[in-house]
């Protein structure tokens, strides 16, 4: 979570910090990624979605098996859907997004008995720090706006 954290506080300005890493079955790091919607004025530029692109170009092949994605938010429903069709075998991620969190909070997307491919989940992993950090953004996000 410490990578995920640090790669986080790379985000763009204006956009959400979120930091997402994917690891391959060796501990190596193989892909990153950070939100990046308003920067790239693109909907599907959220942390774990790029982070998975760039491990899929790294390792030459879409299915991550045996990987672990480490992200320092709850997933939404778009990610757990990508988490889901690029094989990761596990997810760990910081805070919990109850909003929109798709991997418990609002919904579980990951761990519906229906889905042929089962990944392991771990939600809460240094929640306060990675809390902390959406905090600090979106209270100056408030402030700017007064």
């Amino acid at each position: 979570m410490a990578r995920a954290i640090e790669v986080a506080r790379g985000t763009p300005r204006g956009d959400v910090p979120v930091g997402a890493v994917v690891f391959d079955a060796s501990g190596r790091e193989v892909g990153r990624g950070v939100n990046r919607r308003h920067a790239n004025c693109d909907p599907t530029a959220h942390a774990e979605v790029e982070a998975l692109r760039a491990a899929a170009r790294a390792l030459g092949t879409w299915r991550l098996d045996g990987c672990e994605l480490v992200v320092t938010l709850e997933p939404c429903t778009m990610c757990a859907g990508a988490i889901l069709g690029a094989r990761v075998e596990s997810l760990v991620f910081g805070a919990f997004e109850p909003k929109t969190g798709a991997v418990g909070s609002v919904l579980d997307a990951l761990r519906d008995p229906a889905h042929v491919h089962r990944v392991q989940v771990r939600g809460g992993v240094c929640e306060e720090e990675t809390a902390a950090i959406l905090t600090g953004f979106f209270g100056r996000l408030r402030r700017s706006d007064t």
